[in-house]
């Protein structure tokens, strides 16, 4: 993998509707430069949580260009090549998805689905905000790795390793 590259990397879970929307955007502006993010899912919502986009904004990350999407964009013919793929959810782990032009490299960073939480307000914006917690914290480890110098083997340790951080 050359220095002078931008990395293409894919968040996957099942409604592209939270969790991989909020990756894509904190990606965005961890990464600019060297990554650039992408989302989709296996069923995908159609919109995207208010609530995600009310934090996102709040948390002063660009959502202009969000929408929810089919995972299927990203496996046609002419799509952007991913050099990473991960799955934001453990549904999404364990559907059998596309099969990815390119091979790149997969691993798993689960986190619980905000979207799911019944309760007040309050409580489903603290899920939101613990899920935005734990995925800045990963993109944070991911952004800062010299990709570079890791093997793939090691960087694919390195990916699955990272994927375990903030667990909760």
């Amino acid at each position: 993998m050359s220095s002078s590259r931008v990395y293409n990397v894919l968040f996957l879970c099942t409604g592209n509707s939270a969790r991989s929307i909020l990756a894509e955007a904190i990606l965005a502006r961890l990464g600019s430069g060297r990554f650039r993010a992408f989302s989709a899912g296996s069923h995908p919502r159609g919109e995207v949580h208010p609530l995600a986009l009310g934090l996102l904004r709040k948390s002063g990350e660009e959502t202009g260009g969000l929408r929810s999407k089919s995972w299927d964009e990203f496996a046609r013919p002419g799509a952007p090549i991913m050099d990473f793929v991960f799955t934001v959810c453990d549904s999404a782990a364990s559907e059998a998805c596309p099969l990815w032009p390119g091979q790149p490299i997969t691993a798993h960073w689960g986190v619980e689905d905000p979207a799911s939480i019944v309760g007040s307000l309050e409580e489903q914006r603290r899920a939101f905000a613990r899920v935005y917690s734990v995925l800045e914290h990963r993109i944070g480890l991911l952004s800062s790795l010299n990709v570079e110098a890791l093997d793939r083997m090691s960087l694919r340790r390195r990916l699955a390793e990272i994927g375990k951080e903030g667990r909760r």
